[in-house]
């Protein structure tokens, strides 16, 4: 049986133009979910992903809004919070589906941690933009009283700005593990993981957002999975991308990817971070990954839709001769 990691992107539970409602959430995940139990009739052991981006943001907004009647939460405990809150969705929805589908598969969600640097310079250096938009008064407040760092948006005003470090290790890893191998359908990891630093012989939160592309590839990567999914909002990867000469890229080896990568084909605030870690997972040993909308999920495994990205092959050994190219004579001539 073989092993996927598929990671949903945040934006998938809440679409352009919706509110980001629970009853829309909850539409959005079972179609998801819909999708997924193709997968799970394959015969794969799946662990899903998930981003939090919008959801994050609401949190802080609640947060802040009620701080004057309960006490403020801090960014990690806000991705620990939204965590729950769409393990809770993805969970309900993918029950459901497979109740529908008459699978008997168990599903939990498991509220993950991963280990960041605090030496990392990303931590002196923020530019991963968390929370609602202030005006030039409001930021410089939330500057001064909370040591916030601050970047200006000239069409939308001004918002915080945190470090996004590189993810090191997933603390829940061995627990994650253990329950694939179970035959449990895990929810983990989402939004990145709540990112934490060593600290007196455990872990301690920080206030930082961790790429959840580049904690799945990771996560991927450590359980050893046959295959890596990025279910995203466009059917292909694109070359030329909004350009005209933009055409669909069906399937690629890793190398041919990189070269893709380097001459700029993926921009960084679109594919290129998605990009990045499907190059992570293959490099660290993975054998496939792909890039598609969920509804093509399937399709994709079979080369009839979305990007799928091998490793490079290995090339063949060299079998020594058993022989001299050269033959002597016994006398030593040649």
């Amino acid at each position: 049986m073989k092993t996927m990691l598929i990671a949903v992107g945040g934006n998938s539970l809440i679409r352009a133009g919706e509110k980001g409602t629970v009853n829309e959430q909850l539409a959005n995940a079972r179609r998801t979910a819909a999708a997924i139990i193709g997968l799970i009739r394959r015969d794969y052991r799946l662990v899903v992903t998930h981003g939090n981006g919008p959801q994050v943001g609401a949190a802080l907004l609640r947060s802040e809004s009620a701080s004057s009647q309960v006490p403020g939460h801090t960014l990690d405990v806000c991705g620990a919070a939204t965590q729950g809150e769409i393990g809770y969705l993805l969970s309900q929805a993918l029950n459901s589906e497979l109740a529908a589908a008459g699978l008997r598969v168990p599903v939990v969600s498991v509220v993950t941690q991963t280990l960041v640097s605090q030496d990392d310079p990303a931590m002196q250096h923020p530019t991963k933009p968390v929370g609602p938009f202030y005006s030039r008064a409001d930021a410089e407040e939330r500057r001064r009283l909370l040591g916030w760092q601050i970047v200006e948006d000239a069409a939308r005003g001004y918002r915080r700005v945190v470090p996004s470090p590189e993810p090191i290790e997933i603390v829940e890893l061995e627990v994650i593990r253990d329950l694939v191998n179970a035959g449990v359908l895990v929810v983990a990891c989402g939004g990145g993981g709540i990112p934490v630093v060593r600290s007196n012989g455990g872990v301690r939160g920080v206030e930082a957002v961790i790429d959840k592309d580049r904690a799945s590839a990771l996560l991927a990567t450590q359980l050893g999975a046959d295959v890596f999914a990025i279910s995203t909002d466009t059917d292909y990867v694109y070359l030329d991308y909004k350009k005209p000469a933009q055409r669909p890229l069906k399937s690629a080896t890793a190398s041919e990817m990189e070269a893709y990568y380097k001459a700029g084909h993926f921009p960084p605030g679109n594919m290129g971070p998605k990009v990045e870690s499907v190059l992570r997972f293959l490099r660290g040993g993975g054998k496939e990954a792909v890039i598609t909308s969920y509804a093509h999920l399937c399709d994709a495994l079979d080369g009839a839709a979305g990007t799928r990205i091998i490793s490079d092959p290995v090339p063949p050994l060299v079998t020594p001769l058993a022989f001299p190219l050269t033959s002597q004579r016994e006398d030593g001539s040649a």
